[in-house]
């Protein structure tokens, strides 16, 4: 591998010795070396590397971390998304908790475990690498485009957005699938947006809103006189939308009786208003929603079938939020950044164990339950990153899938535990004969029980 295919990696120490282990340690890296504040930020402007490790005991004050924490706060002014790991010598975690406190993204005590700073150095590594592809999703909201506003690159969603892409210029109509909060009436509003109509006004009403006996009255208008309290006449939703789109969602829940008239409108295209008697003509492009299960109305007749296969010359469905997992955390981001924006917050981010409470849970009310989660934690996050504390999800994980713990320290904590105590067991408490069995020294062993609280 050549050294340009290397990611690079700043190490922050003013101790030779620990910068050459290191820097053999990590030979998978381009390793840029830093030793004071000073040489620290000029590596951050010349390298912009995606994750730092930065020792708190920088001169000239080394035996404190008041230098190391300003170096801290420099090299997140400078580059925020750098994912920075310290390295302090305190055995008073206060100071690891500020510096976490003030954006750093994990910690590892002295002397340094090579190993467990690897897996650290490595995680940081792929969850910025993970922020970065959202960042550049972001940047494509930011455009013009119709579909811009639809967030994800998962196939599920790809799948989606190739269809509308290909069918919104026509005038079929469309038929949009999915359950609640997964984002219909936002493709309905991309897919008018990319049609030869959006200069056009889109019209829409919600057939599950309004009430059965009002709704005809909406759709279509009335005459004055018409009825009691009719005391104008009045165009319905269909007239205004003349030269455009109507969108008709919840079309499941359309009482019977109303659609035999929807039927006979979209057949010819000419209605006439509650009381009247001259039929109007109209050109609109016809986009319907819904939750239901169509196929299960229509068998217990409660959604005519002939209804149907006019309204969904083309039909689209949008999985659920639970079935496009790449999606969640950036779907989260975007969310993030908007309510921060909106609050005035510097939350940078989430840590692990909030993304890996995004990705368990199952998410029943699709993106709406999303951005309403998201907006609350960052309304209740203290820090610079959002927890699953602040996420405040219940852990739903089925047993066919189950919680991953991904806190390496306790990982390798509980597999020693787990080891020593086997040993023990299997020689009857003695030590000797334990310690030859896990291959360490008895002094080895005697710390392993101490640090792990394990009495025989």
């Amino acid at each position: 591998m050549g050294k340009s295919d290397k990611s690079t990696l700043v190490i922050i120490e003013d101790d030779k010795g620990l910068q050459n282990q290191m820097r053999w340690s990590f030979d998978t890296h381009e390793v840029v070396l830093a030793g004071d504040r000073a040489s620290a930020v000029k590596s951050i402007v010349d390298h912009q590397p995606a994750v730092v490790t930065l020792d708190l005991g920088l001169p000239p004050d080394p035996a404190n971390a008041s230098e190391g924490l300003a170096a801290l706060d420099e090299i997140l002014a400078l580059a925020p998304h750098t994912k920075v790991i310290v390295v302090t010598g305190n055995d008073d975690h206060s100071v690891a908790l500020q510096a976490i406190a003030s954006g750093a993204y994990d910690f590892c005590q002295k002397p340094v475990d090579i190993e467990l700073l690897k897996l650290i150095v490595s995680r940081a590594e792929n969850l910025a690498a993970l922020e970065q592809e959202n960042r550049e999703l972001q940047k494509k909201t930011t455009g013009d485009g119709p579909f811009s506003q639809i967030i994800g690159s998962s196939p599920e969603i790809n799948q989606v957005l190739r269809t509308a892409e290909k069918v919104a210029a026509s005038d079929a109509s469309i038929l949009i699938l999915g359950e609640s909060g997964t984002g219909k009436e936002l493709v309905a509003q991309a897919l008018h947006q990319a049609s030869s109509r959006h200069d056009q006004p889109m019209v829409a009403i919600n057939c599950a809103a309004i009430p059965g006996e009002l709704l005809e009255s909406e759709l279509f208008g009335y005459e004055k006189g018409a009825f009691t309290g009719a005391t104008k006449t009045t165009a319905g939703k269909v007239e205004r939308a003349d030269g455009g789109t109507l969108f008709l969602d919840e079309i499941g829940d359309m009482p019977i009786a109303l659609q035999s008239k929807i039927l006979r409108f979209l057949e010819a295209r000419v209605f006439e208003r509650i009381g009247g008697r001259e039929e109007i003509n109209v050109d609109v492009r016809i986009i319907c929603a819904t939750h239901q299960d169509i196929q299960g109305l229509i068998s217990e007749q409660q959604f005519r079938e002939d209804l149907y296969y006019r309204i969904g010359e083309i039909e689209i469905v949008i999985p659920p939020l639970r079935d496009r997992g790449s999606d969640i955390p950036v779907i989260a981001r975007s969310f993030l950044n908007q309510f921060a924006r909106q609050q005035k917050s510097d939350i940078r981010g989430f840590t692990d164990d909030a993304l890996q409470a995004l990705g368990n849970h199952r998410w029943p009310g699709n993106i709406r339950e999303l951005k309403n989660t998201i907006k609350r934690a960052t309304i209740m996050c203290d820090g610079k990153r959002i927890s699953a504390t602040d996420l405040g999800l219940e852990n739903d994980a089925t047993a066919e899938h189950p919680a991953l713990n991904y806190d390496l320290k306790q990982v390798r904590a509980d597999a020693e535990r787990t080891a020593v105590n086997n040993a023990l067991n299997s020689t009857d408490g003695k030590i000797s004969a334990a310690a030859d069995l896990l291959g360490v020294t008895r002094p080895t062993l005697y710390a392993l029980m101490e640090k792990l609280e394990i009495t025989k």
